[in-house]
């Protein structure tokens, strides 16, 4: 494990009125917290999780650089699929979960603007109420103009929704459980509390259906020996959710991930969870709590699973650098002008980071769900990856 900054007096006095909220949880659940419980707590306990609290997260200043802080031409093309959809549907309104540094929202709005089909309507369901003020910020000084179409809610849009809905970088985020196999066993994974900490230990599974949905993998996939994982069983409920408001349009999922058969590989048999602290990744969700950022990758044949259970089609799968390049990111990228050196050479390594291959360009992927669409999603007609689900 790489050694950590430090965090501030004021950072750890949080971090332990945090610890002391998650200690009240593990005792009132008899010293056996469920690991997807504490997740959530470390991430979302009002006021005192890592994106309910206000510290900053996004940028250099925070702990990690998501794509639309990487390049303004992340956003650009993004607008070109939702221009797609809207055009489709003859209009519609933007939806985005979890919004952010509120980068996203800007250059949706701006290229959707020039391309003179601006939504009805640009929602944001953020849960942080932090993130709620800095992006009203961010939007009011950069878009002041189209600002009133932005409206931040608290749940779901009621049924009938028409147009796009964005999640980008979100399952990430979302709590899971952890599970371990030995000798034949399926075994969970709790956190109680030892001492000064949080303690981490494995015994027999709750009655969340974790012990089921694992046996399931373990038909599909040949799972055994000496191997633990996660997974992720709020994801599928979420998605029902989202496809009951949907009459028509699309849903876009974008993270880091891989197909079930790779997410799933003996050869990854400690899983995929990983805690991000001032741009240094480490694997211990157990220390600095509130402070630190917990993540898993996404298991996308399990999202198409759910899609199709929920009654939408799967209309793409692709890596996020074919994606931006199916939405015109060469072009958007050639508008530059080399002339200006330095604001063209920030331009370009934007660009690579969204898709070198040894940086978000083949980690992250994109999953297309649609209902009531005809047209072919044009961000997946350079490489259409549905057949590896």
């Amino acid at each position: 494990m790489p050694e950590l900054p430090l965090p501030s007096d004021e950072e750890l006095a949080h971090g332990e009125r945090l610890a002391a909220v998650i200690g009240e949880a593990i005792q009132g659940a008899d010293g056996r917290l469920p690991f997807d419980r504490f997740m959530e707590l470390a991430l979302y306990a009002p006021g005192l999780g890592y994106y309910t609290a206000g510290a900053r997260k996004f940028g250099e200043a925070g702990d990690f650089i998501t794509a639309p802080e990487s390049s303004p031409l992340f956003g650009r093309c993004l607008a070109r699929q939702c221009l797609q959809v809207l055009g489709e549907l003859g209009g519609g309104e933007l939806l985005e979960f979890g919004a952010g540094s509120g980068a996203l929202a800007v250059e949706l709005l701006l290229e959707l603007e020039q391309l003179g089909w601006l939504p009805e309507r640009y929602l944001i369901l953020e849960v942080s109420p932090e993130l709620r003020r800095r992006q009203r910020e961010i939007i009011g000084q950069r878009v002041p103009v189209l600002a009133g179409r932005v409206h931040w809610i608290d749940d779901l849009p009621g049924p009938g929704f028409r147009g796009v809905v964005i999640a980008n970088e979100l399952l990430d985020a979302m709590p899971v459980h952890r599970f371990r196999l030995e000798h034949g066993r399926v075994l969970e994974q709790f956190v109680g509390w030892e001492g000064r900490g949080f303690t981490p230990f494995w015994d027999t599974p709750g009655q969340s259906g974790m012990e089921q949905a694992v046996t399931v993998l373990q038909q599909q996939l040949d799972l055994r020996g000496d191997y633990e994982s996660e997974i992720n069983l709020r994801a599928a409920p979420w998605l029902q959710a989202v496809s009951e408001r949907l009459a028509a349009g699309m849903i876009l999922l974008i993270d880091y991930g891989y197909p079930r058969s790779l997410y799933y590989h003996p050869d990854r048999n400690r899983g995929t969870l990983m805690c991000h602290y001032r741009h240094r990744a480490h694997p211990d969700p157990m220390v600095y709590p509130g402070l630190q950022d917990i993540t898993t990758h996404v298991d996308f044949t399990g999202l198409a699973e759910a899609a199709v259970t929920a009654g939408l089609s799967v209309s793409g799968y692709t890596t996020q650098a074919f994606f931006l390049m199916g939405c015109g990111l060469e072009a958007l990228l050639a508008e530059s002008d080399p002339d200006d050196v330095a604001a063209h050479m920030q331009r370009v390594q934007g660009v690579k980071r969204l898709t070198l291959p040894s940086e978000m360009g083949e980690r992250f992927k994109v999953l297309g769900l649609t209902r009531n669409l005809n047209s072919p999603l044009i961000g997946f007609s350079l490489m259409d990856m549905r057949g590896r689900l």
